[in-house]
Formats: structure tokens, C-alpha cells, sequence
């Protein structure tokens, strides 16, 4: 790949990673209440999502999705109603202080990390990035390496975001000692989860 084109991909790719969203969203919530490597163990299962996302549109099957109304509209109003339920429980949820660990709920990381996978794989918008970004930067003779590389290119500046966003959740972590900043919040993260889930139903689907 000819390293002209990945100085245009890189600093355009990453500021799709660092754009502000519902996964980016958990990354600090999750930083703020349990930690540094909660959040990014919890990434795994939007790193997993992405690369099938990746695969998805490398396949071909991104751009039926953009050719499919009905397909996109399914899962887009799946996903919204996602985001509102999770944005709900995170209103909702009880401002409890920690004592000495904060706790990771019933099913620990785990359910971090499947909530993270649901968020990601609940926007038809981010497949659609795949199908219509991607290819501005293929190599004609050289497609499956060429995207490959994109794709993998992707998903380490993902991590480089996550870490970011989970860093500045920590920063907020000395919050978590009021109760009533941690109900501000969770009234706050919970809120803009809403917000998006609403963004995401009202959402057209791209031009093809």
C-alpha cells in the first residue's frame, strides 16, 4: 500500500475513533466507576463487533445493507431501542459508594464486555463507514491485502481511542467518592445513551 495513501487514511481514521459515541460513551462510564482495565477489557467486545463489521463489509454485505432499506431500518430501530433501555438502567441505577473495589455487578467483565458488543454491533451506521470509507483507500490490485491492513490499522487506533476515553474516565474517579455526583453522572451518562439511541432512530439511511 502506497504509504501516500496511508498518510491520508491514518489521521482520517482516527478521527472517526475518537469521534464521541455511545461505545466511547462506556469507555468513560465504565473508567470512572470500576477502573483503568475494566474499561479496557470491557473494549474487547467492541473490538470483536468491529472486526466482524470489517469482515461484513470487505464481503460485500455492507453495501445490501446500504441497498436495503427494510435490513437497515430493523436494525437500526434495534439498536436505538438498545441504547434507551441500557441509557434507562444507567438513570436509574443507585448512586451506592464504594467502599474499597467498586463492584463489577452480577456478571463482572463479562457483562461489560457484551454490552460493549451490543452498542457496536447495534449501529448499522458503522458498517456503512466500513463500506463507503474503506474503499477510498483500497488498493485495486491488491484488495483483500489492502483492506487488511485498513482494517487492522483501524482497530489499533481503536484501542488507542479507548484508552484515551477510559483514561479520562479514571480522572473522574475521585467523583465517585460523592453520592451525589456519582447520581449526577449516571443521570448524565445515562441521559446522552438516550439521546443517541433517539439520534440513532431518527437517523436516515445514507445515500447510496
Amino acid at each position: 500500500m502506497p504509504s501516500e495513501t496511508l498518510l491520508l487514511f491514518v489521521p482520517a481514521c482516527f478521527a472517526l475513533n475518537m469521534a464521541f459515541g455511545p461505545n466511547n460513551l462506556l469507555s468513560i462510564t465504565i473508567g470512572a466507576q470500576h477502573g483503568l482495565r475494566a474499561s479496557l477489557l470491557a473494549a474487547i467486545g467492541r473490538l470483536v463487533a468491529f472486526a466482524i463489521m470489517i469482515a461484513v463489509a470487505a464481503f460485500g454485505m455492507g453495501a445490501l445493507l446500504m441497498a436495503s432499506e427494510f435490513a437497515f431500518t430493523v436494525v437500526k430501530f434495534l439498536g436505538a431501542a438498545y441504547l434507551v433501555w441500557l441509557g434507562v438502567k444507567i438513570f436509574r441505577s443507585k448512586a451506592q459508594l464504594p467502599s474499597k473495589q467498586p463492584e463489577l455487578g452480577r456478571h463482572g467483565v463479562r457483562g461489560f464486555i457484551r454490552r460493549e458488543f451490543l452498542v457496536a454491533i447495534g449501529n448499522p451506521k458503522a458498517i456503512l463507514i466500513f463500506t463507503a470509507f474503506f474503499p477510498q483507500f483500497v488498493t485495486p490490485g491488491n484488495y483483500w491485502g489492502s483492506f487488511t491492513i485498513l482494517g487492522a490499522i483501524f482497530l489499533a487506533l481503536e484501542v488507542l481511542a479507548i484508552a484515551l476515553y477510559a483514561y479520562a474516565g479514571t480522572r473522574l474517579s475521585g467523583l465517585m467518592r460523592s453520592e451525589r455526583c456519582l447520581r449526577w453522572i449516571n443521570r448524565i451518562s445515562g441521559s446522552t445513551m438516550i439521546t443517541f439511541g433517539v439520534l440513532l432512530a431518527v437517523a436516515r439511511r445514507p445515500a447510496a
